[in-house]
């Protein structure tokens, strides 16, 4: 690399999930107007649905699509953690992942000049990138969708490798806040989270390995750490992150995706938009990881009917294979009962621009850290299900800020009823102290949605990767 250039070359490997290609496809475009070159790894599938560059990009961003193997129980097009049809098949998932992009990233290594990369910048999954990336003199960097508060609270990295005082050994572990952290927070798992949480994050899976162990190598074996955050909004735990791990952690921003213009056939739903009052519509949508049960989908139904609001709600069919055609899970007669009032949205959604329309003043969602960047972003207040993964962490956190309101769960099985999802949307949506949370995000998104603010931050990065570069060079 000629760093007098001050231009560099990135590798990209994200994960292959919906809410992990889309913001490392948005972070690729905003490194490639910066000037620096972007190769972009996913698979044939995912590139049709997912990723589209802008023409003035096309000549610094290149995206190669890599074909995952054969591997047994994943169905032939089953591309992305969206396509499985029950959690249980995620470690085949990965196992192809694993197969596929660390013989591709090997190969990419080895080009010459000027086509080899500078950096590899990776997500959660990719745990054996750092040692190929190593064995050919390039860093690697781990770029962390999740938020500062969620890594903190799983710790240094030998702890999710297993090893150390801070190893995660059984689910009492994840409901207590850890000691390193020095302020007072409620930033920890439920018992009904830990539980679900415990045995598919923390122990081997069918891949070989676990969802700790990959994270932890990312962490550890990384030369710097990028996280989707920035620190406006989370200055105490990256400074806690930044102890924790002993090397460079570096906001770099919430990069939200534009509204697209493509709004793939909901032209009428744009229109009944439209005829809202501002602020008064309740937007739904649970992210395309968490699996939702039929029980789940008719409970969340009712509530929305219950609260009295308008909504949009952007409905994917449950898991329960009897259910998964249409609109199976939503009780009998809703659609009826709510029309005019509600629209149930089938397939693809244009979130972000649905998100962007005045009329929507509340947001019902999984607390996943993609939706709820994009919500904070474009400032409608949240309402928080917490679901799967670090989201109840999410949620404890935002919360806290008061920037969200939690629905209600019992506290042995994490069920919930249609009048607590009625009830935590009339809070934020109708009641007093609604108005509180609405002026907190509304500040809020004066600096998360200001894309100089987040355009500055991905600066900052890549000046992190060009300073280390350079001092390797010395």
């Amino acid at each position: 690399m000629d760093t007098s250039s001050g231009s560099i070359h990135v590798v990209m490997l994200p994960w292959l999930a919906f809410g992990h290609i889309l913001p490392f496809t948005e972070l690729a475009k905003r490194i490639a107007r910066q000037g620096h070159r972007v190769t972009l790894l996913s698979t044939p599938r995912n590139t049709r649905r997912l990723i589209r560059i802008p023409p003035d990009l096309a000549g610094l961003i290149r995206v190669v699509d890599v074909a995952l193997p054969c591997v047994e129980r994943l169905l032939g097009d089953a591309e992305a953690s969206i396509d499985l049809p029950s959690d249980d098949l995620r470690p085949y998932l990965r196992r192809a992942y694993d197969a596929a992009f660390a013989g591709k990233l090997t190969e990419i290594l080895q080009e010459p000049e000027p086509s080899r990369p500078d950096w590899v910048l990776i997500d959660y999954a990719a745990y054996w990138a750092p040692a190929a990336a190593a064995r050919h003199g390039v860093p690697c960097a781990f770029l962390s969708l999740f938020g500062a508060a969620a890594l903190s609270f799983y710790g240094p990295a030998e702890g999710l490798l297993g090893r150390g005082k801070h190893a995660k050994t059984k689910p009492e572990h994840l409901t207590v806040v850890p000691d390193y952290v020095p302020f007072p927070t409620t930033v920890a798992y439920r018992g009904y989270e830990a539980r679900e949480i415990f045995r598919p994050g923390l122990i081997p899976d069918d891949s070989g390995v676990s969802e700790g162990y990959r994270f932890g190598m990312c962490i550890q074996e990384s030369q710097l750490v990028g996280i989707r955050s920035s620190r406006e909004f989370e200055p105490e735990w990256l400074q806690v992150l930044g102890k924790i791990y002993q090397k460079p952690v570096i906001p770099v921003g919430l990069f939200p995706p534009s509204p697209t213009p493509d709004v793939a056939g909901h032209e009428a739903t744009l229109q009944w938009l439209d005829r809202q009052v501002p602020g008064s519509v309740v937007y739904a949508a649970f992210g395309s990881e968490a699996k939702l049960t039929n029980a789940q989908l008719q409970t969340i139904a009712l509530g929305l009917e219950a609260s009295g609001l308008p909504f949009l709600w952007a409905f994917r069919p449950p898991a329960d294979a009897e259910h998964r055609e249409g609109t199976g899970g939503l009780p009998e007669g809703f659609e009826e009962r709510v029309n005019g009032r509600g629209l149930v949205c089938l397939g693809w959604v244009p979130q972000a621009r649905f998100l962007a329309h005045e009329s929507i003043g509340g947001f019902l969602t999984h607390a996943g850290w993609n939706s709820v960047t994009e919500g904070l972003v474009l400032g409608v207040r949240l309402v928080l299900l917490p679901l799967i993964f670090d989201q109840g962490l999410n949620a404890r956190l935002l919360e806290e800020k008061k920037i969200g309101i939690e629905v209600a769960r019992d506290e042995e099985d994490g069920s919930f009823e249609a009048e607590d999802i009625a009830a935590a949307l009339r809070r934020v949506m109708v009641e007093d102290e609604g108005e509180e949370f609405g002026a907190k995000v509304k500040e809020l998104a004066k600096v998360f949605g200001n894309d100089e603010v987040n355009d500055q931050c991905v600066r900052d990065f890549l000046r992190c990767l060009l300073e280390y570069s350079k001092q390797q060079q010395r």
